[in-house]
């Protein structure tokens, strides 16, 4: 451990007195070698980094890897799930037995610790080795990643990415793909958070039958007049007039978008779908009185969505979704609608609008799929009172255990964590879900 410390130290110092150098005074030349050597030795660090993240596990921790990982380095949850996806295909690994294994993708992790590769670079040559169809002879699979490193010594990221494609069509030249191998690439997902006009962007990759069945959906309830949102009475189970489709001004891909949210507004709360988590399929929606009398601001869904108080009360207009309003002052709870008098979905819909979310430090998981915890156990003699409860995800709730995590409510509502002393982890209130009390009344 010495070793590592003195090591650490002596780069802080070699940094440090590379800051204060005159590059200026050097010919253009020698400035771009150098800037050469300092961009290896950044990508040597940041292989280095992975290796201390690979082996880390949850039990040592007495957290999530990811949660710890992206707390103390101060990054976003999904860039610590990468890195940790990274590590596992670019370190050595051992079988059950013991018996050490190569890396998943050997000749990318020798290039990746010794500085060729920039993380660009690192995800074509992931993309093409993912991408590859079943059917190719692993012997290729390895040569052509050999060859993909060899020439990402000599190509920028966006080139390698052009070779990359070239090269999938040479092993499969004529396109043959599987049903497993479509259906290992399918997906939907948000490209980030909202942006501050509230709109979101999403990749969705279909498989076929996806894209057949949306085809046979949009072919009627996306044409001309179908389920626009500005009629006073959309069309949606009834053929538009000529004067509805004249006054349509949709354009194509708006007219698409509106016919997904019918389709979904058909289906939320209907008892066929079951339930989830005790409560039916639905949006829930919580706001305040204050925001609904001006019918202005912003209210929070379950699942950390940011909704116009217009758009909440266009919704309200179906009958099919929870609105929970609160004081502003007191945060006690005014009004709950819609909800059967069942004490756990009540108190579950409470949660939604109080914690919105997990209460576990810096957690990013939603109120839709969080569990309800009993801050002061129910096998120890706690009641199900609705201030005694709070939301936390799988992995955090089982965190809480004899000699694990601890929680306890603070006058505010809010819910404290606390981890084991023997833990180096800091615990505290998560602020993710309630960024505007990070805010004070005068913050400018």
């Amino acid at each position: 451990m010495s070793s590592i410390a003195e090591g650490l130290e002596a780069i802080d110092h070699a940094v440090e007195a590379l800051g204060g150098a005159d590059w200026s005074s050097l010919p253009v030349q020698d400035r771009l070698a150098y800037l050469d050597r300092l961009e290896i030795a950044i990508r040597r660090q940041r292989a280095l980094s992975h290796s201390v993240i690979h082996g880390l596990d949850e039990h040592a921790l007495g957290a999530p890897v990811a949660a710890t990982i992206s707390d103390v380095l101060r990054i976003s949850r999904a860039e610590a799930r990468r890195r940790i996806r990274d590590a596992a295909q670019l370190e050595s690994r051992t079988t059950l037995t013991g018996q050490p294994l190569p890396p998943e993708l050997p000749a990318t992790a020798a290039a990746w610790h010794g500085g060729v590769l920039d993380p660009d670079h690192l995800r074509t040559i992931q993309g093409f080795v993912r991408e590859l169809p079943g059917h190719v002879a692993p012997t290729e699979v390895v040569k052509a990643e050999a060859f993909l490193v060899e020439q990402a010594a000599l190509l920028r990221p966006d080139q390698l990415d052009k070779l990359a494609g070239q090269l999938a069509l040479r092993l499969n030249p004529d396109g043959q793909f599987s049903d497993a191998d479509r259906a290992r690439k399918r997906g939907f997902t948000w490209c980030g958070m909202q942006r501050t006009d509230g709109m979101s962007v999403g990749k969705l990759i279909a498989t076929p039958e996806l894209r057949a069945m949306l085809e046979a959906w949009l072919a009627k309830f996306a044409a001309p007049g179908m389920c626009n949102p500005d009629d006073q009475t959309p069309a949606v189970t009834s053929e538009p007039t000529q004067d509805v489709i004249d006054r349509d001004v949709r354009g194509h891909g708006q007219r698409q978008h509106d016919a997904l949210a019918a389709l979904l507004r058909s289906r939320l709360g209907d008892p066929k779908l079951g339930q989830h988590n005790g409560l039916p399929v639905t949006v829930i929606v919580s706001t305040t009185l204050e925001q609904l009398h001006a019918a202005a601001g912003v209210a929070v869904t379950a699942g950390g969505c940011a909704l116009p108080i217009q758009d909440v009360i266009r919704m309200a207009s179906h009958a099919y979704h929870y609105l929970c309003v609160f004081d502003r002052h007191t945060e006690r709870a005014l009004y709950l609608g819609r909800s059967k008098r069942i004490a756990s979905a009540d108190q579950r819909i409470v949660l939604h609008a109080k914690d919105r979310g997990c209460t576990a430090p810096g957690c990013d998981m939603p109120g839709y799929v969080c569990e309800v915890h009993h801050v002061e156990e129910w096998i120890g003699g706690g009641h199900t009172n609705i201030d005694r409860l709070t939301f936390a995800c799988g992995a955090h709730h089982r965190l809480i255990k004899p000699g694990g995590w601890t929680t306890r409510k603070h006058q505010d509502g809010s819910t404290q964590w606390l981890p084991p002393p023997h833990l180096p982890v800091a615990g505290g209130v998560n602020t993710f879900h309630h960024p505007e009390r990070m805010l004070s009344d005068d913050h400018p």
